[in-house]
């Protein structure tokens, strides 16, 4: 076997014994672990500059009449998504979120001082339910072409990933 530049070194979409290195998924899902919205990007993409991309997806259908919602109740999220852009996207929309600060914020907050300014709010027993997103991951990856990411493109693999998250919801 051929090996690229360095020692071991991947090449951007080159083989690798878990398959194809270059999709990522960024997803949403609601409390019961199905998924609501998602973006498939490139394996080196950082997840908080996907985050307003997903939630501007997010599309849930009335019962009766009336434009589906785009709005979610609470957002929970982990430490890559803190940052002062994300929070002030969720404020101005009026969502509530529960998302955990990051080490280096919290030492920059309180290296300030009293500039710094005050901890977001932070709700350790709401932030037990954010498993529900690991969950979902882990169903979809019930799927080996979704888990392998064996597809040759981009367009083939978000579209086993909306097959799979169709067949979550039935």
């Amino acid at each position: 076997m051929r090996r690229g530049p360095g020692k071991g070194a991947a090449q951007p979409g080159a083989r690798t014994l878990a398959g194809r290195s270059d999709q990522q998924i960024h997803l949403a899902c609601d409390a019961f672990g199905r998924p609501l919205a998602f973006v498939v990007t490139g394996g080196n993409t950082n997840d908080c500059t996907q985050f307003t991309a997903v939630m501007e997806a997010i599309r849930v259908p009335r019962t009766g009449v009336g434009r589906p919602r785009v709005r979610p109740a609470h957002i929970l999220g982990d430490k890559g998504y803190s940052s002062r852009a994300i929070r002030t996207w969720l404020r101005h929309r009026g969502v509530p979120h529960t998302i955990p600060e990051r080490a280096d914020q919290v030492r920059n907050r309180l290296r300030r001082g009293s500039r710094g300014g005050r901890p977001p709010a932070f709700d350790k027993q709401f932030y037990k339910r954010r498993n529900v997103v690991e969950r979902c991951f882990n169903r979809l990856k019930q799927w080996r072409g979704i888990a392998t990411r064996y597809e040759k493109t981009a367009e083939s693999y978000q579209a086993a990933v909306t097959l799979a998250s169709l067949l979550m919801w039935a």
